[in-house]
């Protein structure tokens, strides 16, 4: 019987080293000493007693076993040679007790090469074991700036807390954010229950993954861990069944596909014109009346983000009064938000807004429970398969704001006033102070964030002593304020100058209409997998600024000259030579940024005064958005 089970595993050697030769790979077993990095380029550090993923073991120590193992550690020397009968001593060995005796092996890179036991190796694979222990010495090479090594570090930082080994990623930052993900602070040691725990999710999650589709390959199973359990929860998914687990996994298959996209978001930059065929449209089912739900995180009369939202649901109804029927949610939080999404959708809704990015994570899940909902999140740069997101261009009506204040700026200096350093307001940032710059070449920009804790903004804005300032885009009626848009402030009364426009009703307005026309699917590639982002701006009418009747007729002529510009597309905000607080990012004077470039910007301009603040100095409360939707230097 032995003897059956080393036939076997050497037909299985010869299959591995037949196709590893014909496809012009090593056929035997990786060598450690012939990819190790010259000497005096790495340290050793004994880890003493590990338990070793075997499907980590790649390769042996030295050369002098190598040839007698493929690929696969599966053996390739023939069944009458000394070496088949130890191993089939071994395989014996393994099925009445067990192999114990811990191997010898060295890791290098999370990969795991044997100085002594290769035959136990291969015995233990070929039994499907998934782990041996053994004394293990770790190869630490130099720090340096290549991706893999900037991984190998984390990983080794994640392991010092953990000493989990079995899982990795392919993506920086990765081992950190399981960290969190599993409700561990970032210095926060693991208990052996903890790793039992983990080992037990982690192995039961691959199982399934493995068996629910074709192989990613540009993504890890770790990768897919990660992104599933930030989706579902790390307990909510240590508590599934395996049932549950095998549907939920099956379902999110497309959120897998997303991570292994280089470029992952589709920017839709204007609303879908394409007209469908007249016989399509002459056989298209008529649409029943669309029942629509809109979700604010907070109330119609405290915050003028929700207000204008509301403005845009009442333009639908407004625009349709036999077509759309709508209805809203307020105060929605992360503990209420997947009852209120499962009543929407039991209401009737075909159609679910989310308006504010910390609902992102809830509309996944909502979207993948019911396929046949569409669910938007107003948010940009998100990377989702299941739901489409939305935001506006802001940063084009932000530079015409900045070339209104540089002009009117009697001492040069100008104040801007931020919420959240999330995607898309740095871009609106630095737009403000272009145009700025534009009218006004000695215009200084100073940078002041609402978000950032033990803080007093209008007691720095005052210190500065700034001419205009940039304050809230709109403000509700009930709060009779005027310190919003550009305004002059004289003794502490505000002066509007202009006020920047979100037109939310114009941009659900043309969304519904590409659902009533049947060009909604027109937006989806079937032979791609990325994240579909709405990114209108003035040419579709969705941004726009209103200028003060007080502003000077020039002042007023100017906007308009620059408002057709943007919108017709002659002119992008981000174009020409381009200089950041650090240096050239844009050298080419015929050049602009593109649409990506723009919505991942993380730097200021050179005339900006101030910084994109880390997550450690923001209020509590501001925390969630950012983990949602910082830009990378908030994040790092």
């Amino acid at each position: 019987m032995a003897m059956s089970d080393y036939e076997k595993a050497y037909r299985l050697g010869k299959k591995d080293y037949q196709y590893r030769a014909m496809h012009g790979m090593h056929p035997t077993l990786e060598v450690l000493d012939d990819v190790l990095p010259p000497k005096g380029s790495y340290s050793e550090v004994p880890l003493g007693l590990v338990q070793i993923p075997l499907d980590q073991v790649v390769g042996t120590k030295t050369n002098s076993r190598s040839n007698a193992f493929a690929g696969n550690f599966m053996p390739i020397l023939r069944a009458d040679t000394e070496f088949a009968h130890k191993w089939v001593s071994l395989s014996v060995s393994h099925i009445n007790e067990g192999i114990h005796t811990p191997i010898k092996a060295y890791e290098y890179m999370n990969k795991f090469y044997v100085e002594e036991g290769n035959k136990r190796v291969s015995v233990m694979k070929y039994f499907g074991v998934v782990s041996s222990p053994g004394m293990v010495t770790r190869i630490v090479p130099k720090r340096t700036e290549e991706k893999e090594n900037k991984l190998y570090y984390e990983f080794m930082d994640f392991y010092d807390l953990s000493k989990v080994n079995f899982i990795w990623f392919t993506k920086l930052g990765s081992f950190e954010k399981l960290q969190e993900a599993v409700g561990k602070g970032p210095d926060e040691e693991w208990s052996y229950d903890d790793r039992l725990d983990f080992s037990s999710i982690y192995t039961r999650f691959k199982a399934e993954y493995q068996d629910a589709g074709d192989p990613i390959p540009s993504i890890t199973v770790g990768d897919a861990f990660l992104s599933f359990i930030t989706l579902y929860g790390y307990q909510e998914v240590c508590e599934k069944t395996t049932n549950e687990l095998k549907e939920l996994i099956s379902k999110s298959w497309e959120e897998f596909k997303l991570l292994s996209e280089d470029e992952e978001i589709d920017l839709k930059m204007d609303p879908n014109t394409e007209k469908k065929p007249l016989l399509s449209r002459l056989l298209q089912p008529s649409i029943t009346r669309l029942q629509i739900a809109f979700l604010y995180e907070k109330t119609i009369t405290s915050s003028a983000w929700t207000y204008a939202h509301e403005l845009g649901r009442l333009h639908l109804e407004q625009t349709f009064p036999e077509e759309v029927s709508t209805c809203y949610y307020e105060n929605v939080t992360k503990d209420n938000i997947d009852e209120i999404l499962e009543d929407a959708v039991q209401k009737g809704c075909d159609i679910i807004f989310t308006t504010t990015p910390v609902m992102v994570q809830a509309s996944v899940k909502a979207a993948i429970a019911h396929p046949k909902v569409r669910i938007l999140n107003c948010s940009v740069n998100t990377m989702h398969r299941y739901i489409r997101t939305y935001y506006a261009r802001m940063h084009e009506a932000k530079f015409l704001m900045g070339a209104i204040a540089g002009a009117m700026a009697e001492n040069n200096r100008l104040s801007y006033i931020a919420d959240y350093p999330i995607y898309g307001t740095i871009a609106n940032i630095n737009a403000f102070a272009l145009g700025a710059q534009m009218t006004n070449p000695h215009a200084e920009v100073y940078l002041e964030w609402t978000s950032v804790k033990d803080i007093d903004v209008m007691e720095n804005v005052k210190r500065t002593n700034s001419s205009c300032i940039s304050g809230k885009d709109m403000v509700i009626p009930e709060e009779a304020s005027r310190f919003f848009g550009i305004y002059h402030l004289e003794n502490g009364t505000p002066h509007n100058l202009a006020m920047p426009v979100w037109h939310w009703g114009k941009f659900y307005e043309q969304l519904i209409r590409t659902i009533m026309n049947g060009t909604w699917s027109y937006d989806d590639d079937p032979s791609s997998s990325k994240a579909i982002n709405y990114w209108w701006g003035m040419t579709s009418g969705v941004v726009d600024v209103i200028c003060s009747q007080n502003l000077p007729l020039g002042m007023k002529r100017l906007v308009r000259v620059l408002k057709g510009a943007i919108s017709s597309g002659e002119f992008n905000v981000f174009s020409g030579v381009l200089h950041s607080q650090s240096g050239i990012v844009q050298p080419d004077p015929h050049k602009a940024l593109s649409p990506e470039e723009i919505v991942t910007m993380d730097w200021l301009a050179d005339n900006v005064i101030g910084e994109i603040p880390p997550e450690d100095k923001l209020e509590e409360e501001s925390k969630a958005v950012v983990q949602q939707q910082g830009v990378e230097k908030t994040k790092g």
